[in-house]
Order: structure tokens, then sequence, then C-alpha cells
């Protein structure tokens, strides 16, 4: 029977000091498994024309880490189901759940990265106040950062943004601003995958990667519980959610 459990809204890592860079922001140990660097994570396009740019600059942006490289691929066509060894990207209708964006990771062999989904929510995006270049470039950058292994550089929508700006922050960006990573992301993800493993997650044949597809649905009434969940599969397997919650509370 599976477990949720929920984490309050704290930082993961160390504390932040307002407009800050955290020294260190991987999302606990998650990461892909791979026997080589540089590797590529395949992002299956499963959104629709308002949301193509958008996901191709944050792959772009992802892309220029010195470790790894993400390409944009076909869709599943699946509703947004996972598929083994990549990560589905998806835009939809959601309703007015509380979030902007979702990231799910399954794990399996502890900590590996077996398969991921991003979700955005055009409930939201449909508005004037979120459909900006800044908001959804910021939201699509930090769920993809999210299934690449990283958390927040900083949480608190108050404290004064990072310096430079980066898509792993918590703050309200300019409407025509383009936001993406700056150098403490790419230098997090060179820490990240700074080991090397003796198998690979990144392919449709992982090994465990038989994940079940779908953790229960996230709304407002979970807002209190915090933005990170984590359903316990079994067998040391695990799914990991993280939740853009709107800012304002609508």
């Amino acid at each position: 029977m599976r477990k949720l459990v929920a984490f309050a809204g704290v930082a993961l890592v160390s504390v932040a000091v307002a407009g800050t860079a955290l020294a260190n922001h991987s999302w606990g140990k998650y990461h892909w498994a791979r026997s080589s660097n540089p590797f590529t994570v395949k992002l299956g396009d499963n959104v629709g024309g308002g949301w193509d740019s958008y996901l191709s600059e944050a792959s772009s942006d992802w892309s220029a880490s010195s470790v790894l490289d993400t390409t944009v691929v076909g869709g599943n066509g699946s509703n947004c189901s996972p598929t083994s060894g990549r990560v589905e990207v998806c835009n939809g209708l959601y309703g007015n759940t509380g979030w902007l964006g979702i990231a799910r990771i399954w794990t399996t062999r502890g900590a590996h990265i077996a398969q991921g989904v991003v979700q955005v929510n055009d409930t939201y995006f449909g508005d004037p106040s979120y459909n900006t270049t800044g908001w959804k470039s910021l939201v699509m950058c930090q769920e993809v950062g999210h299934t690449l292994g990283l958390a927040h550089q900083d949480e608190d929508f108050n404290n004064a943004p990072i310096t430079p700006h980066t898509c792993m922050d918590y703050f309200v960006p300019d409407a025509n601003e383009s936001v993406g990573p700056n150098q403490h992301d790419y230098d997090q993800l060179v820490k990240i995958y700074s080991h090397l493993d003796r198998f690979t997650t990144l392919s449709a044949a992982a090994p465990d990667a038989d994940l079940p597809g779908n953790a229960p649905p996230f709304s407002q009434a979970s807002r209190a519980n915090g933005s990170v969940y984590i359903d316990d599969l079994g067998n040391g397997e695990r799914l990991i959610t993280h939740v853009f919650w709107t800012p304002f509370g609508e």
C-alpha cells in the first residue's frame, strides 16, 4: 500500500540569505544513472504551440551545462504518462488547483531517476497575469531543472531575486523577461554528476523502471502540506513530486 509523505515548504539544503544563491541546491541526491559524461536527457514534447518555444528554450539553456545535454523529441501522446528513460513534458487545463507547474520523478535503486514528467497548468497561464514570457519561461525552466536533480536556490517570494536571475528561484519575473539558469545552477549540476554509475537509467530498457504511472492529484487542499511529496512505491522505488504553487494563493 502506498504511503504519501509531505514535506513542509522549507529549503531542502542549506539556509538562504535574501537575494543570495544557496551553496548547495541539489534535490536530495536524485540523479540520472549513467556511465559517462556528458549525457543526454530526452524531453518528450507533448505541449501545444503556445509552449513549444518555451520548451525549446529551456532545453537549450540546460544544454549549456558541461555535464549534460537535453534534446526535445516527439512526445508519447498518452496524456502525460511517463516513459522509461526520459522526461515527458505536457500542458493542460488542470483546473484551479493552485499550482502553476509540477515536476515528477520516479526513482529506483536509491536516488537514481528512471523517468520524469513535467506539467504546466493552462488554467492559470490563460490569465493575462501569468500568460507572459517571464512566468512561462520561469516555470518551464524550473520544472525541467527539477527533473535533472536540482532544487531551488531560494524558496521565498518575499526575498529579493537572486542576481543574476535564475529559474531555480521563487520570484516574480518581469513580463518580457526570459528566465533561464545561472552559473550557480550549472556548477551544481557538475557537483551532482561528478561521480559515474555502472549502469544507466537513460533508456527504455532501464533496470527496474516499470514503475506506476500517477501520484494522487494535487489541489489547493495540499498547499498547506508543502511543495514536495514522496510516494513510497515499495521495493526501493519512489515517486517524488515537486509542486510550484501560485505565489498569491489563487
